[in-house]
């Protein structure tokens, strides 16, 4: 890295409170859903602070496992809890060809401007027989938090219809998903769904991380005033399901997706 210190935590408290929260709990599923093995080499491309590379160290026994993350900051906040990692982007991956085992992405395909490239490279740093995976929310139908979050700004705000991860990441789904895996040359190509439940305590505990400026719903929020903030917010209270004591619990979907080189 260059430039002078980085603050550890700037930035990256607000990505571990959305994207860095959900990945925590996907992650591990995620690791145990992939053909493993003890002694591979893996690497975590879009790692942010992460939490997947730890899902891996945790679950997989890896001999070694490389973070990628563009920002200094999320790399060295990765750093910092342990994992081996560098700046570097998807369609950049400072690594030679076929060095890794697995090759796996996080919550990441959909944000990179062209996925197809993305998966060029992570290819290209797999090792013959190597699997390269990912995983995706299904922002169409399976994602009740995001989807009740859009359901509920659209109910208030119709202008924010081409904000909406449903029309933005049309790749979130199983079809371009596999066509993307299979377009990349890969073989064997698997996509699954996996099914989370996530439990809240409040609506504060639901609605505080997407006030964190990290992710598109937060993006959206930081825009409007606080009188259009606070009308998105009652709206999403009376839409999500509440337990007589308060708390909240959603089913979450993500889309998993693998294939061999």
């Amino acid at each position: 890295m260059s430039g002078g210190p980085v603050d550890v935590r700037a930035g990256a408290d607000e990505y571990d409170a959305s994207t860095g929260r959900w990945s925590g709990l996907l992650a591990p599923r995620f690791v145990g859903w992939l053909p493993t093995g003890d002694g591979l080499a893996w690497c975590d491309v879009g790692c942010g602070t992460g939490a997947l590379a730890r899902a891996v160290l945790a679950g997989a026994r890896p001999t070694w496992i490389l973070g990628v993350d563009p920002s200094e900051t999320f790399v060295a906040a990765a750093v910092r809890d342990g994992v081996d990692a560098v700046v570097g982007t998807a369609t950049a991956i400072p690594a030679g060809d076929a060095e890794f085992d697995r090759v796996v992405s996080g919550l990441v395909l959909n944000v990179v401007p062209r996925p197809e490239d993305a998966l060029a490279e992570m290819r290209r740093v797999a090792r013959p027989g190597g699997v390269v995976g990912a995983y995706v929310w299904d922002y169409a139908e399976g994602t009740g938090v995001f989807r009740l979050f859009w359901d509920a700004a659209l109910a208030v705000d119709p202008a924010a219809a081409d904000l909406d991860e449903r029309v933005r990441f049309p790749v979130c789904r199983p079809d371009p998903l596999r066509a993307l895996f299979e377009g990349a040359g890969l073989t064997g190509v698997v996509v699954e769904p996996l099914d989370l439940p996530v439990e809240f305590g409040s609506f504060d505990d639901l609605w505080l991380p997407f006030l964190s400026g990290e992710g598109a719903a937060p993006r959206y929020l930081a825009t409007l005033t606080g009188e259009h903030r606070s009308a998105v917010a009652a709206q999403f209270r009376r839409t999500v399901p509440h337990a007589p004591d308060g708390s909240i619990s959603l089913a979450a979907r993500a889309w998993t997706v693998r294939g061999v080189v």
